[in-house]
């Protein structure tokens, strides 16, 4: 594998780990939101991944063997929908509750929210980390290289 498949694993995930994180923000700035104007109400959303190439065991075996390398990491597939009830509160004086006084809100855990941002959070730092290893290695190859 070559540096630069390492750079653009590494960034991909980066990628990825932002996206989650803009999508906790996005959940979490929406936990309080009522139905709009078209009777929509907020849908809590989720990053949704997938490995970028389908390797299997064997072949990352036949390609050690073979002294080739096989560059894997993740692409984005979809942001998707957490379908799920609406979190039903008791507020009779509210503008938009209805004729029992309930008001809808998305269902949306704060403390899950929260454990999914950090999540995030570590994952991108260890993607910068495996980033910097990356460009540790490549400088230090070049320095070895230019010595000779």
């Amino acid at each position: 594998m070559d540096y630069r498949t390492a750079f653009a694993i590494s960034a991909t995930g980066m990628n990825i780990e932002k996206m989650r994180v803009e999508m906790v923000a996005l959940n979490l700035a929406n936990a309080n939101s009522v139905a709009g104007p078209d009777g929509d109400l907020y849908q809590p959303r989720r990053v949704i991944t997938r490995p970028s190439e389908a390797t299997s065991f064997a072949m990352h075996i036949g390609g050690a063997l073979r002294n080739i390398s096989l560059p894997s990491g993740a692409e984005l597939r979809d942001i998707g929908f957490v379908n799920t009830a609406p979190r039903r509160v008791y507020d009779p004086g509210h503008p938009v509750a209805d004729d029992r006084g309930y008001v809808n809100y998305p269902n949306i855990n704060p403390v899950s929210e929260m454990l999914e941002l950090i999540e995030a959070t570590r994952a991108y730092e260890a993607n910068v980390r495996a980033l910097n290893a990356a460009k540790t290695m490549a400088s230090v190859a070049l320095e070895i290289g230019s010595r000779s």
